[in-house]
Protein backbone atom coordinates (compact mmCIF):
# COMPACT_ATOMS: atom_id res chain seq x y z
CA UNK A 1 0.00 0.00 0.00
CA UNK A 2 1.18 3.79 -1.03
CA UNK A 3 0.46 6.55 1.50
CA UNK A 4 0.77 10.00 1.05
CA UNK A 5 0.45 11.99 4.19
CA UNK A 6 0.54 15.43 4.24
CA UNK A 7 1.03 18.17 7.08
CA UNK A 8 3.51 15.48 8.54
CA UNK A 9 4.72 17.51 11.37
CA UNK A 10 1.16 18.88 12.93
CA UNK A 11 0.21 17.52 15.81
CA UNK A 12 -1.79 14.82 14.43
CA UNK A 13 0.39 14.54 11.09
CA UNK A 14 3.55 13.47 13.93
CA UNK A 15 1.66 10.56 15.34
CA UNK A 16 0.30 9.56 11.75
CA UNK A 17 3.81 9.02 10.74
CA UNK A 18 4.38 6.20 13.29
CA UNK A 19 1.00 4.89 12.82
CA UNK A 20 0.91 4.30 9.24
CA UNK A 21 4.14 3.14 9.00
CA UNK A 22 3.25 -0.55 9.63
CA UNK A 23 0.68 -0.23 6.64
CA UNK A 24 3.08 0.12 3.58
CA UNK A 25 5.22 2.71 1.68
CA UNK A 26 5.19 6.39 3.17
CA UNK A 27 5.13 9.83 1.68
CA UNK A 28 4.88 12.10 4.50
CA UNK A 29 5.31 15.71 3.66
CA UNK A 30 5.22 19.33 5.11
CA UNK A 31 4.74 22.74 3.33
CA UNK A 32 8.35 22.65 2.99
CA UNK A 33 9.32 19.11 1.03
CA UNK A 34 11.16 19.55 -2.14
CA UNK A 35 11.48 16.48 -3.74
CA UNK A 36 7.66 16.68 -4.10
CA UNK A 37 5.21 19.25 -3.26
CA UNK A 38 3.69 19.20 0.40
CA UNK A 39 1.82 22.67 0.53
CA UNK A 40 -1.75 21.81 0.17
CA UNK A 41 -2.48 25.60 -0.51
CA UNK A 42 -0.23 25.27 -3.84
CA UNK A 43 -3.36 23.41 -5.54
CA UNK A 44 -1.51 22.29 -8.55
CA UNK A 45 1.83 21.32 -7.10
CA UNK A 46 -0.60 19.51 -4.95
CA UNK A 47 -2.46 17.99 -7.63
CA UNK A 48 1.37 17.27 -9.41
CA UNK A 49 2.26 15.45 -6.20
CA UNK A 50 -1.13 13.25 -6.73
CA UNK A 51 -0.57 11.96 -10.01
CA UNK A 52 2.91 11.12 -9.99
CA UNK A 53 3.14 9.19 -6.89
CA UNK A 54 -0.05 7.79 -7.65
CA UNK A 55 -0.85 6.76 -3.69
CA UNK A 56 -3.20 4.11 -2.80
CA UNK A 57 -4.41 6.55 0.46
CA UNK A 58 -4.21 10.14 0.56
CA UNK A 59 -4.21 11.39 4.40
CA UNK A 60 -4.67 14.86 4.98
CA UNK A 61 -3.41 16.50 8.35
CA UNK A 62 -2.21 19.64 7.13
CA UNK A 63 -4.88 22.40 8.02
CA UNK A 64 -5.72 25.71 8.91
CA UNK A 65 -6.03 25.86 12.45
CA UNK A 66 -5.90 29.79 13.66
CA UNK A 67 -9.38 29.64 14.56
CA UNK A 68 -9.01 33.86 15.25
CA UNK A 69 -7.21 34.89 12.89
CA UNK A 70 -9.16 33.04 10.50
CA UNK A 71 -11.82 35.93 11.10
CA UNK A 72 -9.37 38.29 9.18
CA UNK A 73 -7.62 36.00 7.21
CA UNK A 74 -10.76 34.27 5.73
CA UNK A 75 -9.43 33.68 1.92
CA UNK A 76 -6.62 31.83 3.27
CA UNK A 77 -8.69 29.96 5.51
CA UNK A 78 -10.84 28.82 3.00
CA UNK A 79 -7.87 28.14 0.47
CA UNK A 80 -6.56 25.51 2.78
CA UNK A 81 -9.41 23.98 4.53
CA UNK A 82 -11.85 23.75 1.51
CA UNK A 83 -10.52 24.92 -2.17
CA UNK A 84 -7.49 22.49 -1.58
CA UNK A 85 -9.04 19.84 -0.11
CA UNK A 86 -11.61 19.76 -2.94
CA UNK A 87 -8.59 19.56 -5.21
CA UNK A 88 -7.31 16.76 -3.04
CA UNK A 89 -10.82 14.83 -3.41
CA UNK A 90 -10.83 15.11 -6.77
CA UNK A 91 -7.25 14.02 -7.64
CA UNK A 92 -8.21 11.10 -5.46
CA UNK A 93 -11.40 10.40 -7.90
CA UNK A 94 -9.33 10.31 -10.47
CA UNK A 95 -6.92 7.31 -9.07
CA UNK A 96 -9.48 5.62 -7.26
CA UNK A 97 -7.80 6.12 -3.89
CA UNK A 98 -8.95 6.51 -0.42
CA UNK A 99 -8.87 10.19 0.56
CA UNK A 100 -8.70 10.47 4.80
CA UNK A 101 -9.38 13.56 6.11
CA UNK A 102 -10.06 15.99 9.32
CA UNK A 103 -12.50 18.02 10.09
CA UNK A 104 -13.84 19.52 13.49
CA UNK A 105 -16.94 19.59 16.12
CA UNK A 106 -16.88 23.74 14.94
CA UNK A 107 -19.28 22.61 11.73
CA UNK A 108 -21.50 22.39 14.46
CA UNK A 109 -23.75 25.60 16.16
CA UNK A 110 -22.19 24.40 19.48
CA UNK A 111 -25.79 24.94 21.22
CA UNK A 112 -27.56 22.06 23.74
CA UNK A 113 -25.92 19.64 25.89
CA UNK A 114 -26.01 16.28 23.69
CA UNK A 115 -23.49 14.91 21.64
CA UNK A 116 -23.63 15.86 18.09
CA UNK A 117 -24.48 12.84 15.94
CA UNK A 118 -23.04 12.89 12.32
CA UNK A 119 -26.26 13.47 10.80
CA UNK A 120 -27.20 16.30 13.01
CA UNK A 121 -27.53 19.78 10.95
CA UNK A 122 -24.88 21.88 10.90
CA UNK A 123 -23.99 25.43 11.06
CA UNK A 124 -20.65 27.09 12.18
CA UNK A 125 -20.33 29.93 14.65
CA UNK A 126 -17.27 31.43 12.47
CA UNK A 127 -14.80 31.22 9.57
CA UNK A 128 -12.53 28.46 10.92
CA UNK A 129 -15.66 26.03 11.31
CA UNK A 130 -17.42 27.67 7.71
CA UNK A 131 -14.13 26.56 6.18
CA UNK A 132 -13.71 23.40 7.77
CA UNK A 133 -17.22 22.21 6.50
CA UNK A 134 -16.37 23.63 3.23
CA UNK A 135 -13.99 21.08 3.12
CA UNK A 136 -16.52 18.15 3.89
CA UNK A 137 -18.89 19.39 1.44
CA UNK A 138 -16.35 19.85 -1.14
CA UNK A 139 -15.08 15.70 -0.68
CA UNK A 140 -18.35 14.69 -0.99
CA UNK A 141 -19.21 16.30 -4.28
CA UNK A 142 -16.27 14.98 -5.49
CA UNK A 143 -17.24 11.39 -5.31
CA UNK A 144 -14.03 10.11 -3.99
CA UNK A 145 -13.61 6.93 -1.92
CA UNK A 146 -13.16 8.73 1.63
CA UNK A 147 -12.88 8.85 5.50
CA UNK A 148 -13.95 12.42 7.64
CA UNK A 149 -13.17 12.20 11.05
CA UNK A 150 -14.59 14.80 12.54
CA UNK A 151 -12.79 15.14 16.05
CA UNK A 152 -12.28 18.00 19.09
CA UNK A 153 -10.24 19.33 21.54
CA UNK A 154 -6.94 17.24 20.22
CA UNK A 155 -3.93 18.10 21.86
CA UNK A 156 -0.33 15.71 22.23
CA UNK A 157 2.75 16.04 24.16
CA UNK A 158 5.04 17.47 21.54
CA UNK A 159 4.41 21.24 21.23
CA UNK A 160 2.09 23.58 22.68
CA UNK A 161 -1.11 22.35 24.61
CA UNK A 162 -3.34 23.11 27.06
CA UNK A 163 -1.60 20.55 29.58
CA UNK A 164 1.70 22.34 28.94
CA UNK A 165 0.21 25.99 29.41
CA UNK A 166 -1.86 24.96 32.72
CA UNK A 167 0.86 23.53 34.41
CA UNK A 168 3.47 26.78 33.26
CA UNK A 169 0.73 29.25 34.73
CA UNK A 170 -0.22 27.20 37.76
CA UNK A 171 3.60 27.08 38.84
CA UNK A 172 4.36 31.13 37.95
CA UNK A 173 0.86 32.64 39.35
CA UNK A 174 -0.92 33.27 42.43
CA UNK A 175 -4.54 32.70 40.47
CA UNK A 176 -5.90 30.68 37.78
CA UNK A 177 -9.05 31.40 35.87
CA UNK A 178 -10.56 28.90 33.45
CA UNK A 179 -13.47 28.67 31.36
CA UNK A 180 -16.38 26.73 33.01
CA UNK A 181 -19.42 26.73 30.10
CA UNK A 182 -17.50 25.17 27.09
CA UNK A 183 -17.69 21.36 26.90
CA UNK A 184 -16.42 18.65 25.23
CA UNK A 185 -13.84 15.63 25.19
CA UNK A 186 -9.77 16.25 25.19
CA UNK A 187 -8.96 13.75 22.08
CA UNK A 188 -4.42 12.88 21.97
CA UNK A 189 -3.30 13.23 18.65
CA UNK A 190 -2.11 9.57 19.39
CA UNK A 191 -5.69 8.31 19.45
CA UNK A 192 -6.64 9.81 16.48
CA UNK A 193 -3.69 8.62 14.72
CA UNK A 194 -4.27 5.10 15.95
CA UNK A 195 -7.65 4.86 15.04
CA UNK A 196 -7.47 6.08 11.48
CA UNK A 197 -4.31 3.29 10.76
CA UNK A 198 -7.31 0.86 11.94
CA UNK A 199 -9.78 2.76 10.12
CA UNK A 200 -7.72 2.61 6.75
CA UNK A 201 -7.25 -1.23 7.03
CA UNK A 202 -10.77 -1.91 7.56
CA UNK A 203 -11.82 0.55 4.89
CA UNK A 204 -9.72 -1.09 2.29
CA UNK A 205 -11.68 -4.49 3.26
CA UNK A 206 -14.54 -2.88 3.05
CA UNK A 207 -16.03 -0.57 1.14
CA UNK A 208 -19.24 -0.16 2.97
CA UNK A 209 -17.30 1.30 5.69
CA UNK A 210 -15.94 4.69 3.95
CA UNK A 211 -18.09 7.93 4.80
CA UNK A 212 -18.21 10.13 7.79
CA UNK A 213 -17.64 9.64 11.73
CA UNK A 214 -16.90 11.45 15.11
CA UNK A 215 -14.08 10.73 16.63
CA UNK A 216 -13.08 11.65 20.05
CA UNK A 217 -12.34 10.58 23.82
CA UNK A 218 -14.97 9.03 25.16
CA UNK A 219 -16.67 11.45 28.50
CA UNK A 220 -16.68 14.73 28.72
CA UNK A 221 -15.39 18.00 30.77
CA UNK A 222 -14.98 21.90 30.61
CA UNK A 223 -12.12 23.67 30.54
CA UNK A 224 -12.35 24.36 33.71
CA UNK A 225 -12.53 20.26 34.24
CA UNK A 226 -9.53 19.70 32.11
CA UNK A 227 -7.43 22.39 34.08
CA UNK A 228 -8.28 21.07 37.24
CA UNK A 229 -7.45 17.52 36.01
CA UNK A 230 -4.31 18.48 34.96
CA UNK A 231 -3.32 20.16 38.05
CA UNK A 232 -4.30 17.34 40.39
CA UNK A 233 -2.27 14.89 38.23
CA UNK A 234 0.85 17.28 38.78
CA UNK A 235 0.14 17.84 42.54
CA UNK A 236 -0.16 13.69 42.95
CA UNK A 237 3.58 13.63 41.34
CA UNK A 238 4.98 16.52 43.52
CA UNK A 239 5.29 19.23 41.18
CA UNK A 240 5.34 22.81 42.71
CA UNK A 241 2.45 24.91 42.30
CA UNK A 242 1.46 27.85 43.39
CA UNK A 243 -2.38 27.46 42.45
CA UNK A 244 -3.84 24.36 43.94
CA UNK A 245 -6.46 22.28 41.58
CA UNK A 246 -9.42 23.66 43.74
CA UNK A 247 -8.25 27.18 43.77
CA UNK A 248 -8.81 27.42 39.77
CA UNK A 249 -11.52 29.79 39.25
CA UNK A 250 -14.43 28.98 37.31
CA UNK A 251 -15.72 31.63 34.59
CA UNK A 252 -18.15 31.75 31.71
CA UNK A 253 -16.95 32.35 28.26
CA UNK A 254 -18.25 35.87 28.19
CA UNK A 255 -15.33 37.03 30.35
CA UNK A 256 -12.75 35.84 27.66
CA UNK A 257 -13.99 38.12 24.40
CA UNK A 258 -12.32 36.47 21.28
CA UNK A 259 -12.92 37.15 17.40
CA UNK A 260 -14.35 34.41 16.66
CA UNK A 261 -17.15 32.78 18.29
CA UNK A 262 -16.46 28.79 20.65
CA UNK A 263 -19.11 26.30 20.40
CA UNK A 264 -20.24 25.89 23.88
CA UNK A 265 -21.24 22.40 23.00
CA UNK A 266 -18.36 20.40 21.01
CA UNK A 267 -19.66 16.89 22.57
CA UNK A 268 -19.46 14.27 19.89
CA UNK A 269 -21.35 10.73 19.85
CA UNK A 270 -18.84 8.11 18.25
CA UNK A 271 -20.99 5.51 18.14
CA UNK A 272 -21.17 5.35 14.85
CA UNK A 273 -17.70 4.70 14.87
CA UNK A 274 -16.90 2.20 17.29
CA UNK A 275 -19.41 0.19 16.03
CA UNK A 276 -18.54 0.17 12.25
CA UNK A 277 -14.93 -0.71 13.28
CA UNK A 278 -15.81 -2.39 16.75
CA UNK A 279 -13.61 0.12 18.78
CA UNK A 280 -14.07 0.87 22.38
CA UNK A 281 -12.66 4.44 22.55
CA UNK A 282 -10.71 5.36 25.89
CA UNK A 283 -11.49 7.75 28.44
CA UNK A 284 -10.15 11.54 27.89
CA UNK A 285 -8.62 11.21 31.29
CA UNK A 286 -6.34 8.66 30.12
CA UNK A 287 -5.07 10.01 27.26
CA UNK A 288 -4.16 13.30 29.53
CA UNK A 289 -2.68 11.25 32.18
CA UNK A 290 -0.50 9.21 29.46
CA UNK A 291 0.83 13.26 28.39
CA UNK A 292 1.67 14.26 31.47
CA UNK A 293 4.00 11.55 32.62
CA UNK A 294 5.65 12.16 29.49
CA UNK A 295 6.19 15.87 30.27
CA UNK A 296 7.08 15.38 33.84
CA UNK A 297 9.89 12.67 33.12
CA UNK A 298 11.35 15.32 30.36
Amino acid sequence: MKILLLGKDGQVGWELQRSLAPLGEVLALNSCSTDYCGDIADLQGIAATVDTWAPDVIVNAAAYTAVDKAESDRERAFQVNAAAVEQLARSAAALGALLVHYSTDYVFAGDGTQPWQETDAVGPLNVYGASKLAGEQGIQAAGCRHLIFRTCWVYAGRGNNFARTMLRLASERDSLSVIDDQFGAPTSAELIADVTAHAILAACRNLALEGLYHLAASGETSWHGYARFVLECAAQAGLPLKVQPQAITALPTASYPTPARRPANSRLDTRKLEQAFDLKLPAWQLGVARVLTELNEK
